[in-house]
């Protein structure tokens, strides 16, 4: 079975860049990475294997939403030069790279469900917990830096919903990160309170006259906004990829042999 490791690009790098005490030093950087991509081949033994990297063209979120992302602090100069020689490094070492044109979510999200709809897993290396929406049993997240897979359950217990309600909680009560707006006057507490009534969006709004009138009304002059906040929250799994599996195939060592 065929098993892809995609690797959200800027969310390892940039993390593993933040600890690095001179944020000039490109080639401490380098060594960095390939260590923790070595480590990732050597943990989960995939067949192929891909770093999908965000673009520079704005994304269809922010242009539906100009204030979504709005405060992230630009990438700093000196990984912004770097960026190249590290990809050329990668790629030496049969690390591919897939580019995106704007975010890289959709594009990962969209090989993850591909790999998954042929029989094959997927798993996504990415702290974003925007990636539990992809709710398929043949895909998986893993946290690199905490080294344990994304525990659902646990994220469940914490949102105070079912998985499948990921996206409606978000919906109703934004998500700050990411500055999707959500409802105003809607917090996660009762927006999960309301989800643990109501299942689901189209039914809480059906059901709005069985409320208090404040919560109401609330709910009524935000619909909209929710509309766009589950729109903006939703990832896209259905992008046309021109890239051919084969080329992101992994060339393993040979395991040691203990009695050498």
């Amino acid at each position: 079975m065929n098993k892809f490791l995609i690797i959200d690009a800027l969310n390892l790098v940039r993390r593993i860049y933040a600890a690095i005490p001179d944020d000039t030093d490109m080639q401490s950087l380098t060594e960095r990475v390939s260590l923790a991509c070595s480590k990732l081949l050597r943990v989960h033994r995939p067949t192929h294997v891909a770093m999908v990297w965000d673009g520079d063209e704005i994304s269809w979120r922010k242009q539906l939403y100009p204030d979504y992302k709005k405060g992230r602090k630009p990438m700093p100069e000196p990984l912004a030069m770097g960026l190249a020689a590290l990809q050329a490094h990668l790629s030496a070492l049969n690390i591919g790279s897939i580019y995106a044109a704007a975010e890289a979510d959709d594009v990962i999200a969209t090989l993850a469900i591909k790999m998954a709809k042929a029989q094959g897993e997927a798993i996504i290396v990415s702290t974003d917990k925007g990636f539990s929406q992809l709710n398929h049993r043949h895909i998986t997240q893993w946290d690199h830096f905490n080294q344990q897979y994304l525990d659902i359950a646990a994220l469940e217990r914490k949102f105070g919903v079912e998985r499948s309600q990921f996206l409606d909680l978000m919906a109703l009560a934004g998500d700050s990160g990411n500055k999707i707006p959500g409802i105003a006057g809607i917090g996660p507490k009762s927006a999960a309170e309301l989800l643990k009534t109501f299942r689901t969006l189209p039914t809480l709004f059906s059901s709005l006259s069985n409320l208090g009138a404040k919560q109401a009304k609330k709910l009524a002059e935000g619909k909209e906004m929710a509309r766009l906040s589950y729109k903006l929250a939703q990832l896209q799994t259905d992008l046309p990829l021109s890239i051919n599996l084969k080329d992101f195939r992994v060339i393993h060592s040979p395991p040691e042999n203990p009695n050498n």
